[in-house]
């Protein structure tokens, strides 16, 4: 599941990328898929009938029923900002618990010892 909360910047670019998608050969529409999800985190999937096309007219009747939110550039900002904190929390806790499992060497703590060696033992 990707956002459901676009500013009125990203929904315009968002419209933009859906009615070229609609007007595009199949490379193309690959291409505007992969820019929703990867760039603006919209899966079209998440708002579409399945089998049915989704464009710039099925956009603003998400935002019309209130499926899809417009927020003020402000909120945004602030949500990405809490997301990205979220994720590399997430990665740090993944990355320790893989350490604590023995899947993975902590390879900070083996350059800090390495260093601590050498200090001690210069040549």
């Amino acid at each position: 599941m990707g956002r459901n909360k676009f500013s009125q910047r990203e929904i315009d670019i968002i419209r933009k990328l859906l009615g070229r998608k609609m007007a595009g050969n199949r490379n193309q529409q690959k291409m505007v898929r992969h820019t929703l999800r990867t760039v603006f985190e919209f899966n079209i999937s998440d708002f579409n009938v399945q089998g049915k096309a989704f464009g710039p007219v099925e956009l603003q009747e998400c935002i019309r029923r209130g499926v899809i939110h417009v927020l003020d550039d402000a909120t945004i900002a602030t949500m990405k900002e809490r997301y990205a904190e979220r994720k590399q929390r997430d990665e740090a806790l993944r990355q320790a618990e893989a350490v604590a499992d023995g899947e993975v060497v902590d390879w900070q703590e083996v350059q800090r010892q390495w260093n601590e060696y050498y200090a001690q033992h210069p040549e």
